[in-house]
């Protein structure tokens, strides 16, 4: 074990010197710049470009709907991945935000239909009719 480990560190040491001489190269990884800040000004205008409300902004990003407030009215500004996924948003809101008016959509129904349920056009003209009929029974 001992002579196979001895033999690793040699070949490397000798990678490492045919690199410092000029005679190898090493693969290297080149990592992308970090985002530039982003203002809340900008944050409200993506989110007011693809339409969609706070909740529905804060859902595509996986944030709660306080923090996009909070970074709208700047009290907080966007930091790591989340910074990384606006500036995202930015170049490519069709993937980001993708299906964003469906949901919208959907969350204003059921808002509808949790304040007062809709009657159908039928029902509420045999309800009108019924209330009509026995008004003019009792006065005649």
């Amino acid at each position: 074990m001992r002579d196979a480990l001895f033999n690793e560190l040699m070949q490397s040491a000798g990678e490492a010197l045919e690199h410092a001489r000029g005679k190898r190269d090493l693969r290297t990884t080149v990592l992308p710049q970090p985002p530039k800040p982003m203002q809340s000004r900008e944050i409200k205008r993506l989110r007011e470009r693809v339409h969609a409300s706070q909740a529905v902004f804060a859902s595509s990003l996986n944030v709660s709907t306080k923090l996009v407030q909070a970074w709208e009215s700047d009290r907080r500004a966007p930091e790591g991945s989340s910074l990384r996924l606006l500036r995202l948003a930015e170049d490519y809101p069709s993937i980001i935000f993708a299906g964003i008016r469906n949901r919208e959509n959907n969350e204003t129904s059921a808002r509808r239909s949790k304040r007062s349920p809709r009657r159908s056009t039928s029902a509420h003209q045999r309800n009108k009719a019924a209330k009509h009929h026995s008004v003019s029974r009792r006065a005649g």
